[in-house]
């Protein structure tokens, strides 16, 4: 275990450069006396390990020193394969790179792990994009990365929801795949906002611009998707749902739906849930939760139920004699 914890010490210390014994304390989750007895095992050991005191100390290593040991398990090894997208690779221009970076690794894996880790190549494949949908054309997906590299801004021909095309300047900061579809967080006079890259219909380079130090891309990512889904589904639907119909929530309505099942309260005796279902609009509700046939009864609210009752009464109207 003190083996494990030590070779994960020196390499956050290569990968990292200077770190606090707090730093490495929290990372590791042991104490900060243990850090200290880490550091100096380390140290006896031959590591060229030192430490700068003051408030913005912290330790490191000699400036070039490097380990060739990796400490690569059998399960990490195995995990190769799945650790990146290739056809996500692929459609940033970066599909050579990859392959080539995959080569090297194998290659430097002893031979038992390199065999387990190509098993995983030919047993498990990862396909990002969902059913029942087309493939996005991507002309300046490659492009609209390579600015991202490069801390470049661009001008873009942008087209809306609405079909208008919008002039941009951008200051890219991030590039996201959602389901299949790519997207780019950047700067725009000063706000920071999300770009379906689809949509990007003319791209020129436009000088570059100092990357905000301060900026998360994962935190921005997760709020912004908040936001959108807020956004999206403004409205509640309360709905009581048979055991049937919550199996069948994230499969008619995705993880707005699962999500809705889960935070359901306990069923009734006869295994029905109340649930509040966010929605899009009454009219979009109307065709998703007619969908569950008999298995949804809709409570809230009444103009909702009403619009239902009248969409079943005029579906009855063509089968009946």
């Amino acid at each position: 275990m003190r083996a494990s914890r030590l070779l994960s010490i020196l390499l956050l210390l290569q990968n990292r450069g200077r770190m606090t014994a707090d730093e490495l304390a929290s990372e590791l989750e042991v104490s900060v006396r243990t850090v200290y007895r880490d550091i100096d095992a380390l140290s006896a050991s031959g590591v060229p390990v030192y430490a700068d005191r003051g408030r913005t100390g912290g330790y490191q290593l000699v400036d070039g020193y490097r380990t060739r040991l990796t400490g690569m398990t059998e399960e990490e090894a195995q995990s190769l394969s799945l650790a990146g997208l290739p056809s996500a690779a692929a459609e940033l221009g970066l599909g050579t790179v990859l392959a080539a970076a995959q080569l090297k690794l194998y290659a430097a894996l002893p031979t038992e792990q390199r065999s387990r880790a190509r098993m995983i190549d030919e047993r498990f494949y990862l396909d990002v994009p969902g059913w029942h949908r087309g493939i996005e054309s991507l002309p300046r997906l490659s492009e609209v990365a390579d600015a991202v590299w490069r801390n470049q801004r661009i001008k873009v021909a942008y087209e809306r929801w609405g079909g208008s095309v919008a002039s941009r300047i951008l200051e890219p900061l991030g590039v996201i795949l959602k389901a299949g579809n790519w997207y780019l967080a950047a700067r725009s006079e000063g706000v920071d906002r999300t770009y379906r890259i689809s949509r990007i219909l003319e791209l020129e380079p436009a000088g570059e611009f100092e990357r905000p130090a301060d900026f998360d891309l994962v935190a921005y990512w997760r709020q912004w998707s908040e936001e959108f889904q807020r956004r999206m589904y403004p409205r509640t639907a309360v709905v009581l749902m048979s055991p049937q119909a919550r199996a069948l929530a994230p499969f008619y309505l995705g993880e707005v739906g699962a999500g809705a099942v889960r935070d359901a309260g306990e069923p009734d005796a006869d295994g029905w849930a109340r649930v509040e279902l966010p929605v899009e609009s009454h009219s979009a509700a109307i065709g998703d939760l007619l969908r569950f046939g008999p298995h949804v009864q809709v409570l809230e609210p009444p103009e909702l139920r009403a619009q239902i009752a009248e969409s079943l009464l005029a579906m009855s109207a063509h089968y009946m004699p």
